[in-house]
C-alpha cells in the first residue's frame, strides 16, 4: 500500500543550525506553517536526544538524517533509542546489515526508515574512486530495491532519480529528496539539485 503524505509535510525544512537556541528561534519564526523538520549530525551532535523530544513535544515532525552505518547490533540499539524518541523518520545507508537491523530495532513503533541511495554530493566520478563501475542512477535504483525489499519505507535520493526509482519499485516507496533549492541559488555540497 502506497504511502500517502499530507501536503503539509512535503515541505521538510533542515535545521542546519549549531545549536538548540537557533534552531529553536527558527522553528518559533516558521510557526505551524512547517510541520516538517531536519535535525542532522550538526544539530544532533550539540543538543543530543532533547532536541527531537522538544520538537515533537512542538508538535513538529522530526527527520533525524543520521546516515546510521555500523555493525547490527549498534543500528538495531541506535533505530530503537530513536523510535523512542518519537522520531517520524530516521535515515540509514543502503547497506543490507544495517538496513535489515533497523527494520529490526524499530519493532512496532511508527518510526520510518529511510535508505540513504548516494549522497547527493556523488558523482559518477565519485563513486569510480570508490571502486563501483555503475553509474549513479543505477546504484540509487538498486539500492531503493533493496530497501523495498527489507522492509524500508521509503530513500533518501536527489530530484533526479524519482522516475527511475518509482520504474524499478512502484509507488510505494516514500521518496525524500534533498537538494531542493530556487533556481539561481547555489548548491552548497550537493552535485546533484533540483528546482521545486
Amino acid at each position: 500500500m502506497m504511502t500517502r503524505i499530507d501536503a503539509r509535510d512535503r515541505l521538510i525544512v533542515a535545521l542546519d543550525v549549531p545549536s538548540a537556541a537557533e534552531a529553536d528561534a527558527l522553528v518559533a519564526r516558521m510557526g505551524d506553517q512547517v510541520r516538517f523538520v531536519k535535525v542532522g549530525l550538526e544539530l544532533y551532535t550539540v543538543a543530543g536526544p532533547d532536541i527531537v523530544r522538544k520538537l515533537v513535544d512542538r508538535g513538529k515532525r522530526v527527520f533525524l538524517d543520521l546516515k546510521f552505518l555500523d555493525i547490527e547490533e549498534t543500528v538495531r540499539r541506535a533505530t530503537a533509542r530513536v523510535a523512542a524518541m518519537g522520531a517520524t523518520f530516521l535515515t540509514v545507508h543502503a547497506n543490507r546489515k544495517a538496513l535489515i537491523a533497523a527494520v529490526q530495532g524499530r519493532g512496532s513503533s511508527d518510526l520510518k526508515l529511510l535508505a540513504v541511495t548516494v549522497l547527493t554530493n556523488f558523482d559518477g566520478e565519485d563513486l569510480r574512486e570508490m571502486g563501483i563501475q555503475r553509474s549513479v542512477q543505477d546504484l540509487v535504483t538498486a539500492r531503493a530495491m533493496l530497501a523495498a525489499e527489507v522492509g524500508c519505507d521509503g530513500v533518501v535520493a536527489s530530484g533526479e532519480e524519482p522516475q527511475a526509482i518509482r520504474a524499478k519499485v512502484g509507488p510505494n516507496l516514500v521518496i525524500v529528496t534533498p537538494g531542493v533549492r530556487p533556481a539561481g541559488k547555489g548548491t552548497d555540497d550537493h552535485a546533484r539539485v533540483t528546482t521545486p
